[in-house]
């Protein structure tokens, strides 16, 4: 009978992890180590059965979190400190869970988060600071800071992205609304920071991609605004190398009762903070 069934539970975890040292968040075959593969990994050890996740996003290879929120469901009866503590102490290096919450059956990651936030580290020097490897995207040309300021502030509201986004996209729609975008930091270092209620694929990449070209004179602020307008990725400059994006948290409505995470203090220091 159903009432013999063990009850299960929702739980909803807050993780952050080094997108080098990954194939992305999503499975893959076997032996691709993927972020969601070790978490699952771990999960099922604690829980002593099988766990499946799903995220508020999928990450692709290279890209950093700082606050990747995953649900999962279980029948073990299990602490939050066991699935933080314990389950941190079977992940490989690169990934930690930092938040454990039980949740209502009814929430999901992805379907129910209303904004997400992303954070682009941009390194502009003749020579690629050792110590910003994979922390930082990186280009040698200099970059006029107002100019791609001025450009940045064309994205905000809701628009069709198409021209930022990838091929392989799988969307149902390429309009999606830009809440907030900020440019912080100096020529030399700077983080972008994008508030919106979805993003396509590589759009953010994409958007850093075409800034550059802003930045070194390749394209104007007016190129820029008839890109956007263009709603075509054919002239579109190349998608940007992953290694400065950073997802930096998801909004949920308040009715979760989920954490509102901020940017830490160590990705704070880098290039500024954001408002």
């Amino acid at each position: 009978m159903d009432s013999d069934k063990p009850l299960r539970t929702r739980w909803a975890l807050m993780l952050a992890y080094d997108g080098s040292r990954f194939f992305g968040w999503q499975k893959q075959a076997a032996g691709v180590v993927t972020v969601q593969t070790a978490l699952e990994a771990a999960l099922s050890r604690i829980a002593g059965g099988r766990i499946d996740t799903v995220a508020a996003g999928r990450t692709d290879t290279g890209v950093h979190a700082t606050a990747q929120t995953v649900h999962f469901d279980t029948v073990a009866e299990r602490s939050p400190q066991a699935w933080i503590r314990g389950v941190n102490s079977l992940l490989p290096e690169g990934v930690a869970v930092w938040h454990a919450q039980t949740v209502s059956p009814h929430f999901h990651a992805r379907f129910d988060a209303c904004g997400r936030r992303y954070r682009y580290i941009l390194q502009s020097s003749p020579v690629r600071a050792p110590h910003l490897v994979h922390r930082a995207g990186w280009t040698h040309t200099p970059l006029d800071f107002d100019a791609m300021q001025q450009a940045a502030a064309l994205l905000v509201g809701t628009h069709d992205f198409s021209s930022f986004r990838a091929a392989q996209c799988q969307a149902k729609s390429p309009v999606k609304t830009l809440y907030s975008v900020r440019l912080s930091g100096t020529p030399q270092l700077m983080a972008l920071d994008l508030h919106g209620n979805a993003f396509l694929h590589h759009m953010v990449r994409n958007i850093v991609g075409a800034l550059v070209y802003v930045g070194n004179g390749r394209l104007s602020v007016d190129g820029f605004a008839a890109l956007l307008a263009e709603k075509s990725r054919l002239k579109a400059p190349p998608t940007f190398m992953p290694d400065g994006l950073y997802l930096t948290g998801a909004d949920y409505p308040e009715v979760f009762g989920l954490p509102v995470p901020g940017l830490p203090d160590w990705l704070k220091g880098l290039a500024g903070t954001a408002d």
